[in-house]
């Protein structure tokens, strides 16, 4: 039987026009980081920062 994983897809989204732009994986084994990176938005045309939202 194959393992469980303990990783999950999140959306990385703009903290300015709420636009959902990137989608990683994390790691959720420890529960869910509070990630926030600074990342480029296309709609915004400058780097802005983004948090994860799930679907």
């Amino acid at each position: 039987m194959a393992k469980k994983s303990k990783r999950e897809y999140v959306w990385l989204e703009c903290s300015e026009c709420s636009g959902r732009n990137y989608r990683t994986s994390i790691s959720v084994a420890e529960g869910v980081p509070k990630l926030e990176l600074k990342k480029f938005c296309r709609s915004e045309r400058k780097h802005t920062v983004h948090k994860i939202r799930r679907k």
